[in-house]
């Protein structure tokens, strides 16, 4: 029994060891379900039933420490002494911590902790967020962090990017359970593609993180946590979506079911995601602003424990997208393309892709009864397929595997303190193949240049027109080790890791160093110093093509292209206290980032088949530093309030060029030193009101400040490039939720609400199909209605 109360004292294990009790709400008296027990150094544990109490059945003899856990309260421990045949009751009473201060997060150090001991500032995006904001997926759930910004790159196929304290989508490692299986082919439309019912939670790190996760770990760390079984629950929803008042739908459904066993050793969550979306034309020029989507996401997340100091999890899941804009949306896309085919008399534009996604992983951990050893093993892999329509048809495929196994042992006193040394090696393995398949549309084009052309010299034309394929194999050897000595006041970290790319001649250490100092139990002070790299390999800008003008945009890159190296110091103020009902959180963090070699792209420039590239090489360098503020009031459970704002400024050394239009520009106006697309303001907040207990009002909005946009104007209409600074933006978001509960278990949610109530939104995108599709900016989506419904029980 793991979810079912009984006070029954007769077991057939052979230690006949049990624990029951209840746990309650230290302020109401309240039995509180779903509450997390565990028994701590071991894989035994619970959950509160609907009535508040649990039971503990067959454990291990001797002297151990039960741990009581729940997002919003504080956990509480207790120390307890089990004997065979003895049975004992245990109660609990939790308090309120709704600013979740003792909340446990994985990315600081790769191993589990509580934020408030963290070594380096994690900041922890809840499952509450993504509902209170109707976030449906990561993308849209991400801005409500401190120093993080998501925009929208393309205004053909929606290519998106996340940006940490400024940089650049390629400065940032995403991973799926702590594992860097996110690879380049899925972060061009990764961040739509992973649906918000899948998450537990996301960590967020700012600042340097190669030590820990390896390359591509510059600006931060977005470490995307799956949701695992707890209790047997489940809940469907649906959401409808309705963009700007016009015949643009957004259709959203959700699935999710939870079974553990009744002797808790195994369980499985299944989660699934059906979404359609209209396309939607901003300016009415029949070509579409936002591309139109089908997404469909089905996965499970399992354990099985296989002893009380072992266990065996394992995920799956399996995505299929369709995404498609600019014109012709009825119309094959070659077909919508040509003026003589379309109906229309005039040059279409099409971006066409479909994703088939697998991913999965499996990973086991053993403990040892001392709690001195923890030992794991992992792999996890991901295969995408992708076909494409970019002015032809091309396919793309990826597969991405990752193995390695960690050593954690416990001290109880290293040199001077307690300490945690941490170990471990790893190997991931990247295989991607990108190549032109329409054939037929190259020899046309050949043949259009030389009718009479035939045999090599025919060949010669259509290898002239055919985009150049790229077939990558990546593999990177790794080996990290770090110990952290840490008590209730002082933490300090050393660490480093060294990996080994086999695109590159020399293996790369990046070591980090960090320290937490808490003077008072309401204060933390932090700092930290780390050095990260990108090594010269693909990235996901490198497998987006955009339209400038009617023609191709894509990257090569320059042969002598060398690995990019970072250095960054973070520090922070992090201060807590109670005001009688009243729980404050204030932050204040500074950073500063170094990029020696950064890589940077040319202006576009015509190639000889008439599409235009751009070249990556390195840079003279590059500097990001600023400040974020961020702030936290609750009241009771009736009142939150969280907001952040971030100062910053990003510079390059030296000039760089991002116009090739010599005709109409000098020298001087060609180029910038300042990295663009990046405000120097920007910030969030989230705030709920709940009056009473079903009832919740939920606002939202983001604020992005004035930035510098190119718009490529020589390439469209053979007018001067410019560098557009563009106007600043508030979206506000509000939400009305009402809970019905129609058993003791089970409720029916209604919401209704508002994304972007002001529409606040661009309003000079280019027209047409020589439009340049790069330039777009601002919030992603126009003012939006929507309504929905959540069964859950």
């Amino acid at each position: 029994m793991a979810n079912t109360y009984k006070n029954d004292k007769e077991v057939t294990s052979p230690t006949d060891a049990n624990i029951f009790g209840h746990v309650v709400d230290k302020a109401t008296g309240e039995h509180l379900p779903g509450i997390t027990i565990i028994l701590k150094g071991t894989t035994i544990g619970s959950v509160t039933d609907d009535s508040g109490h649990y039971m503990l059945k067959n454990l291990p003899e001797g002297e151990f420490t039960i741990e009581v856990s729940f997002v919003g309260f504080k956990t509480v421990t207790k120390k307890v002494t089990t004997g065979k045949g003895k049975t004992q009751e245990l109660n609990f009473e939790l308090e309120e911590d709704l600013i979740s201060l003792e909340g446990v997060v994985v990315s600081a150090n790769r191993n589990e902790t509580k934020r408030r001991l963290a070594p380096t500032l994690v900041k922890v995006l809840s499952p509450t967020v993504f509902e209170k904001t109707n976030s449906t997926t990561l993308a849209q759930g991400l801005v409500f962090q401190p120093g993080v910004r998501v925009e929208n790159d393309c205004q053909n196929c929606g290519y998106s990017q996340v940006r940490i304290n400024g940089m650049e989508g390629k400065y940032t490692q995403i991973l799926i359970d702590s594992r860097p299986i996110f690879s380049a082919l899925a972060g061009v439309y990764g961040l739509e593609q992973i649906p918000a019912n899948m998450i537990e939670r996301v960590e967020v790190i700012r600042g340097g993180g190669s030590a820990l996760f390896g390359s591509s770990a510059i600006a931060g760390t977005i470490n995307i946590i799956t949701k695992e079984p707890i209790r047997n629950s489940g809940s469907f929803g649906h959401t409808i979506s309705n963009l700007d008042g016009s015949g643009a739908y957004d259709n959203n459904t959700t699935l999710n079911l939870s079974w553990v066993s009744s002797d808790n050793k195994m369980g499985a969550y299944i989660y699934g995601q059906n979404r359609y979306r209209s396309a939607w034309d901003s300016n009415g020029d029949g070509f579409s602003e936002l591309p139109k989507l089908k997404n469909q996401t089905i996965g499970f997340n399992g354990f099985y424990k296989t002893s009380a100091y072992s266990k065996l999890n394992i995920e799956y899941h399996h995505m299929e997208e369709y995404r498609r804009g600019g014109s012709g949306m009825k119309l094959p896309p070659h077909i919508a393309e040509d003026p003589e085919l379309n109906g229309t008399g005039e040059a279409g534009l099409v971006e066409q892709l479909q994703h088939s996604i697998n991913t999965g992983s499996l990973k086991f951990n053993l403990f040892t009864p001392n709690q001195k050893h923890n030992l794991s093993f992992y792999a996890s892999g991901q295969h995408i397929h992708r076909d494409s329509y970019y002015s032809a048809y091309g396919r793309t495929t990826d597969f991405t595997g990752v193995t390695g196994a960690q050593y954690i042992y416990s001290f109880d006193k290293c040199l001077f303190m307690p300490a945690d040394l941490t170990g471990g090696i790893e190997f991931s393995h990247d295989d991607l193949d990108d190549r032109a398949t329409d054939k037929q549309k190259y020899r046309e084009a050949a043949l259009a240049e030389d009718p009479t052309a035939t045999g090599q010299h025919l060949q010669e034309l259509i290898e002239k027109y055919t985009p150049a394929s790229l077939h990558q194999i990546i593999n990177v050897w790794s080996a990290y080790a770090q110990n952290e000595w840490k008590n209730d006041k002082w933490s300090f970290l050393i660490g480093g890791r060294v990996d080994k790319n086999s695109i590159m001649d020399k293996a790369v250490f990046s070591p980090r160093a960090n320290v937490r100092y808490n003077p008072t139990a309401d204060v933390n002070l932090r700092l930290s110093y780390a050095e990260g790299f990108r090594a010269p390999q693909a990235f996901d800008e490198d497998l987006h093509i955009s339209n400038v003008g009617g023609a191709r945009v894509s990257i090569v890159r320059d042969p002598n292209l060398k690995e990019e190296r970072s250095r960054s110091v973070n520090g922070s103020v992090d201060w807590y206290h109670y005001f009688g009902d009243f729980q404050v959180n204030m932050l204040l963090e500074g950073f500063y980032t170094k990029l020696s070699d950064p890589f940077v792209l040319s202006a576009p420039v015509e190639s000889e088949n008439g599409s235009l590239v751009q070249t990556r090489s390195n840079g003279s360098g590059a500097k990001v530093y600023g400040s974020t503020l961020e702030g936290k009031i609750v009241w009771r459970n009736k009142v939150q309030i969280q907001a952040g704002i971030t100062v910053q400024r990003s510079l390059y050394d030296e000039p760089e060029e991002w116009s090739a239009d010599k005709e109409h520009l000098t020298d001087a106006e060609r180029y910038s030193d300042k990295i663009l697309r990046t405000p120097n303001l920007y910030g969030y907040f989230t705030a709920s009101y709940t009056p009473v207990k079903p009832f919740t009002i939920a606002f939202n909005g983001n604020y992005t400040g004035r930035m510098y946009v190119p718009h490529l104007m020589s390439e469209v209409n053979g007018t001067a490039d410019v560098l557009v600074k563009s106007p600043d933006f508030f979206e506000l978001g509000v939400k009305l939720s009402y809970d019905f509960r129609l058993t003791t278990a089970m409720t029916l949610q209604l919401n209704l609400g508002i994304q972007n109530l002001f529409d606040s939104y661009q309003n000079d995108f280019d027209k047409g199909a020589t439009r340049d599709s790069g330039y777009i900016y601002g919030p992603g989506t126009p003012r939006t209605y929507y309504a929905g419904a959540k069964f859950s029980f």
